[in-house]
């Protein structure tokens, strides 16, 4: 009975719900006719719109397609004026030509009887004169021209230097013979100074550069006309005042470690003077070339610094007279690659430069600028031109070369190399300008009793010489070590 019952009550339950979903559907399509009649109605607004629109374009367009008509009826009416015009032009033309025609053969037969010559020899010695009036007047015109191009190139010429050495005013450049270091105390003066001066006499032998203290400055002076090695002596001087503890044996790991990081020095002043000048996309070998210059000087001037400022006026030229700036720039930069080379080849510096950019893959151009900046071959760019100028300028302007400077440091280097001349000597140190020199002999060809001999020999031909300019104080170093390995 219970079970009849529930059937009922299912069966109640499931047309009760079959009842909601049929009204659910109802709403639903309800719902749906509505938007379908809302988005009906939407759509024939925007019809209209549409529509509207369009005849509203169409009558623009029918009123400018009757303007273009009267435009071209316009121009129709008027072009026909012109070949009326044209047409009347024409007439009166062939009518003045005939009659010019007709005076011109009756002033010849005028001239012809006044002149008493024929009408084809009046001709003759007519175009004679005028061919030699327009001749002198060819050359006149012809010189005056030439004048005017040659006083408008000079002071055009003038501008663009003008305006290349204004835009880069370099600074003097004159190499001396003297280093400044600032010191953090004034009691590292005698930490320098040593016991009994050991330090600094330690110093002076291993770097030949003469070390002066100065009472009332708080920094120590490096001196010595060989840049090398006062630029060493300075690394090594600096390194041992930031680490405090200054003794002989320190003085000479620190001189060691100078010697050995000169490379990387040199090759950190490349990049630095690539990045100033511009310049990028060289070969890394001749980057390594370029850094030996930065210590090398030409008439007192850095030869690297030299090389900057010629790239900076070689661009600006280039850039005022049209040349290619970027090959100027890097001509003008590699221009005295050569001098890296010193005397280790034989040949002038701009052939050996040349041929080293040649090597690493320089352009022609660039090739031909270096070789020919001081005219030892022919020139076959402007770019060639603008970088003999630019180093002209760079070497001639006021305080950027110094002979006077070239001549001390060839009169030391010729001393030094007399001395070397001497038997047993290892090293020669000049210092205090050529008014000191130190000799380190070898202990195992000169004895303890030829030291004094050796000194008093040197002192003797220094004497002699010519260029010897004072009073030369010759010390003579021999010094024995001997080490061993405790195992």
């Amino acid at each position: 009975m219970w079970t009849q019952s529930l059937i009922i009550v299912l069966l109640l339950a499931a047309c009760l719900i079959a009842l909601l979903l049929l009204q659910f559907a109802r709403k639903e399509a309800t719902a749906e006719r509505e938007s379908a009649r809302h988005e009906s109605n939407t759509l024939k607004e925007e019809s209209k719109e549409i529509l509207a629109d369009i005849q509203r374009r169409e009558e623009r367009v029918g009123i400018r397609e009757r303007e273009i008509a009267a435009d071209q009826r316009a121009a129709g009416e008027y072009a026909r004026g012109l070949e009326e015009r044209s047409s009347e032009i024409g007439q009166k033309e062939k009518k003045l030509v005939a009659e010019g025609e007709a005076f011109r053969k009756r002033m010849k037969k005028e001239l012809a009887s006044v002149a008493g010559i024929t009408v084809e020899e009046a001709e003759e010695e007519l175009v004679k004169r005028l061919t030699a009036e327009a001749e002198a007047d060819t050359r006149t015109a012809i010189r005056r021209m030439e004048r005017r191009a040659l006083e408008e190139a000079e002071v055009r010429a003038r501008q663009i230097l003008v305006s290349a050495m204004q835009r880069h005013a370099g600074e003097t450049t004159t190499q001396q013979t003297i280093t400044w270091i600032s010191l953090p105390s004034e009691e590292m003066k005698g930490r320098i100074i040593g016991r009994e001066g050991r330090n600094i006499r330690t110093f002076e032998a291993l770097t030949g550069v003469n070390l002066i203290l100065e009472e009332s400055t708080n920094a120590v002076m490096l001196s010595s006309f060989d840049v090398e090695r006062r630029e060493v002596a300075e690394a090594a001087l600096a390194a041992l005042v930031q680490d405090g503890r200054i003794q002989p044996h320190r003085i000479e790991a620190a001189y060691k470690a100078a010697l050995e990081d000169a490379p990387e020095r040199n090759h950190s002043a490349a990049l630095d003077a690539l990045a100033e000048a511009g310049v990028a996309g060289l070969h890394p070998e001749m980057v390594e070339v370029l850094g030996r210059l930065r210590l090398r000087t030409s008439y007192g001037q850095c030869v690297l610094g030299h090389l900057i400022e010629c790239s900076h006026l070689a661009a600006a030229i280039a850039q005022e007279i049209g040349a290619d700036v970027e090959v100027a720039r890097r001509a003008a930069f590699l221009h005295d690659l050569g001098k890296a080379f010193g005397a280790e080849r034989e040949g002038t510096h701009a052939s050996i430069g040349a041929e080293e950019a040649a090597r690493y893959g320089e352009s022609q151009t660039v090739v031909n600028a270096i070789a020919a900046h001081h005219d030892e071959v022919p020139q076959e760019s402007l770019e060639a031109v603008i970088v003999q100028i630019a180093d002209s300028i760079s070497a001639s302007r006021p305080g950027a070369r110094r002979d006077d400077y070239e001549g001390y440091v060839e009169r030391l280097e010729s001393l030094e190399k007399t001395i070397r001349e001497f038997k047993g000597v290892a090293d020669v140190i000049v210092m205090a300008a050529g008014r000191e020199i130190r000799v380190v002999v070898e202990p195992t060809e000169i004895g303890d009793d030829e030291v004094e001999t050796l000194a008093h020999s040197i002192a003797g031909k220094i004497g002699k010489d010519p260029k010897n300019l004072g009073e030369v104080k010759v010390t003579v170093i021999r010094e024995l070590r001997a080490e061993a390995v405790a195992k």
